[in-house]
């Protein structure tokens, strides 16, 4: 993991929501780096704080105390321009905006699409956010989407009239249209049944496979066998985290050929999740 480069630092984390006299501290002077190329997943029992991580890592929220910084991130899709050691929690609210906007995908449990709008239209208002050339961006979502298997005759689709799992494809191409830096994912499969859930964590294994690093909270096991680096909260701080190395496929498919491995792995897993106590 040192030979790796770091995205984001976050230093000192806190998070404290306060009702009438009585605080909450949900996230504890928590320490934490995320890395390029890495599929990190956060979990923990509810109430640990996995969410509240998520959202002030990604700019969503603001800490209460504590720093986040991003190590050079592009300052264009190109990649031409960098800055580096961005501390996003000085940022005015206009300007940590624009930054989501340029640097950080999002992808939410419940897709938050509008009905108002097809498919395609959902991803290029996004889009259009940071593009300025409409048909290279509806080129690039048409691509995004053929990938997600969203196939033409379902672009102009109201969300109404997708399944859920189509819907929740449509926003993880939402998610990556402005190519971020890092896509967060916030129990992204959390509503879906058992082979939607297979096609989302698919899509996003694949996208790591090709570079995207991924933040992802979830409470189930399949799908934190995805990730190559699982957190453990407790209480608002990290009580310990694992290298799985990379996703090698499922445990349960004979014609894997990489069966043993994803068996050991998996076994690696749930033990160390038994140990956290979940």
């Amino acid at each position: 993991m040192e030979s790796k480069s770091q995205i984001l630092t976050a230093k000192d984390l806190s998070k404290t929501f306060s009702n009438d006299s009585v605080q909450q501290h949900v996230l504890k002077n928590l320490n934490l780096s995320i890395y390029k190329g890495d599929f990190t997943v956060i979990m923990g029992n509810s109430g640990s704080g996995k969410s509240t991580l998520l959202y002030a890592l990604s700019g969503m929220d603001r800490p209460t105390l504590g720093t986040i910084t991003y190590h050079t991130v592009s300052s264009s899709e190109k990649g031409d321009k960098t800055i580096a050691d961005t501390e996003i929690s000085k940022f005015s609210n206009d300007k940590l905006a624009m930054f989501r906007r340029d640097h950080v995908g999002f992808v939410f449990q419940q897709n938050y699409l509008n009905d108002s709008m097809s498919a395609l239209d959902n991803i290029m208002v996004c889009g259009l956010l940071k593009h300025s050339n409409r048909k290279e961006l509806a080129d690039k979502a048409k691509e995004l989407l053929k990938r997600v298997e969203i196939g033409e005759g379902d672009w102009n689709k109201f969300p109404t009239q997708m399944s859920g799992g189509q819907q929740q494809r449509v926003a993880v191409v939402r998610g990556v249209i402005n190519s971020p830096e890092v896509l967060f994912a916030d129990e992204p499969t959390g509503a879906l049944n058992s082979q939607n859930t297979e096609n989302v964590l698919n899509i996003l294994s694949d996208l790591n496979n090709e570079g995207q690093s991924i933040v992802m909270v979830t409470h189930t096991l399949k799908a934190a066998e995805r990730g190559n680096r699982i957190i453990y909260l407790a209480d608002g701080i990290i009580s310990d985290e694992i290298d799985l190395g990379p996703y090698v496929g499922d445990y349960k498919d004979e014609s894997n050929p990489n069966l043993e491995e994803a068996k050991a792995r998996h076994a690696k897993l749930k033990d160390f999740l038994q140990d956290m106590g979940w």
